[in-house]
């Protein structure tokens, strides 16, 4: 009985499967993630305000330095990825190990420059005199949990370019369950304070790293992989993370930008800007695990020289990407009178995020293809390009924004200054995808 021969519809479904076997989970790892910062806050929230305010700016600073850092998922994934789609099992891990060691290399640096700076970073934050010694105590004690946060995002990107997003959903559940017991334990049970909630941060990522540590080292003993320490294949990892490093530096100079002008424009603009950032930032990780699911997909079927395989599995995601951007656009306008009570009841406030927010609920088809198209070109390994284009359109940006307040222009306009750098990036990325350029194929790029 002969095979019956493949059709679109048929490659679609398969697309679809792996997309949402790959997604799903990913988005639930995703949102676990700044979970940990909301238990702390409402842990440390009950000591007092210069408690809390204190958590806040270290907070703050600790999410900035691990961000800056997100290359080593990123990255890992990709090479991880190709090696997978080559066959070659064996050499996956031991380009993720590469990426591990690097993790570890990046995060000892890290503790030792922030231990010694922690005050005056703190004062750069501009503190108060009744907060800044909860921040530094905070800051400083978090700051030793660094490492294994830096070596849980590079084996996150192991995992998911052996496409296996569920493990990571696992960890982060685990991770979550153990902070908040741990904080309530320590904070009260034990008597320490905003201290207890740093440990308590340090411990459960410290299980974390090492939950993810006994998953990698357990698959490379079964295929025969070295865990040493390679000199010039983490020095490879390290370059295949410095363009990514450019994007995510330029990525956050903009919100950065965003966020001084905003504040420019008055206490009732800076405060809808928070709130809508915030939402901003929820539809953002439900259009990254997209992106997160092409990084492995499409890294798998580049090693595995399907070229064929890689362009439809970017043309289907793309179609998700506006998919998911128009139910996204929807769910902001219908949701909004649910949304805007739980961040505020001043008036000012609704007026002035009302417009605005429909700024961004227009934009999230255009978004969800950025995102998705981003996701395509970190799996191809295309990170020289992806810096390139963050970069221009960190230059169109910036002026535009900048130029809002003495225009006289208010939080609306400076949304759709917002809404002009997402098309920029849309721009860019879809000129790459449509040359083509992004297709090498192979077990390394």
């Amino acid at each position: 009985m002969t095979q019956a021969p493949a059709t679109p519809k048929n490659g679609r479904r398969r697309h679809d499967r792996e997309i949402i076997a790959l997604a799903v989970p990913a988005f639930g790892a995703l949102v676990a993630e700044p979970l940990f910062v909301m238990v702390d806050s409402a842990v440390v929230g009950h000591l007092g305000t210069p408690q809390l305010a204190g958590l806040g700016i270290a907070a703050a600073l600790l999410m900035t330095a691990v961000s800056i850092f997100v290359f080593l998922a990123y990255a890992t994934t990709a090479a991880v990825a190709r090696r997978v789609g080559a066959g070659d099992l064996p050499a996956a891990i031991r380009q993720g190990m590469d990426g591990i060691w690097l993790a570890l290399l990046l995060g000892a640096a890290v503790v030792a420059l922030a231990m010694p700076t922690a005050p005056w970073l703190v004062d750069v934050f501009g503190a108060s005199d009744t907060a800044a010694p909860y921040a530094i105590t905070y800051l400083r004690i978090s700051t030793l949990g660094i490492p294994a946060m830096l070596v849980v995002l590079a084996a996150t990107g192991v995992l998911r370019g052996l496409q296996d997003t569920r493990t990571p959903l696992y960890v982060a559940i685990a991770g979550f369950t153990a902070n908040a017991v741990l904080n309530v334990s320590l904070v009260y049970g034990a008597g320490l304070g905003i201290a207890g909630s740093a440990w308590g941060t340090v411990i459960a990522q410290a299980g974390m790293a090492a939950a993810y540590l006994v998953v990698v080292i357990r698959g490379a003993r079964k295929h025969g992989a070295s865990l040493r320490p390679d000199a010039a294949g983490i020095r490879a990892s390290a370059r295949a993370g410095v363009p990514l490093l450019i994007r995510t530096l330029s990525l956050r100079a903009v919100l950065m930008i965003a966020t001084a002008v905003a504040a420019r424009l008055g206490d009732v603009d800076i405060a809808a800007h928070q709130i809508i950032l915030s939402l901003w930032s929820l539809t953002a990780f439900a259009l990254d695990a997209i992106a997160i699911a092409g990084q492995a997909i499409i890294g798998r079927y580049l090693g595995a020289d399907d070229e064929k395989g890689a362009r439809e599995a970017c043309r289907r995601m793309v179609e998700w990407g506006i998919g998911c951007g128009i139910v996204l656009g929807v769910l902001i306008v219908l949701a909004r009178p649910l949304f805007i009570p739980l961040f505020t009841s001043d008036p000012s406030v609704k007026d002035t995020l009302l417009p605005a927010l429909l700024v961004v609920a227009v934009s999230q088809p255009i978004a969800g293809v950025v995102f998705v198209l981003d996701g395509v070109l970190m799996g191809a390994g295309d990170g020289r390009y992806l810096a390139w284009a963050m970069l221009v359109t960190l230059a169109v940006f910036a002026p535009v924004a900048l130029l809002v307040p003495s225009l006289g222009g208010g939080l609306t306009a400076l949304w759709w200054a917002m809404t002009l750098m997402m098309a920029v990036r849309l721009i860019t990325l879809w000129l790459r995808t449509r040359s083509g350029r992004w297709i090498v194929t192979g077990a390394t790029r």
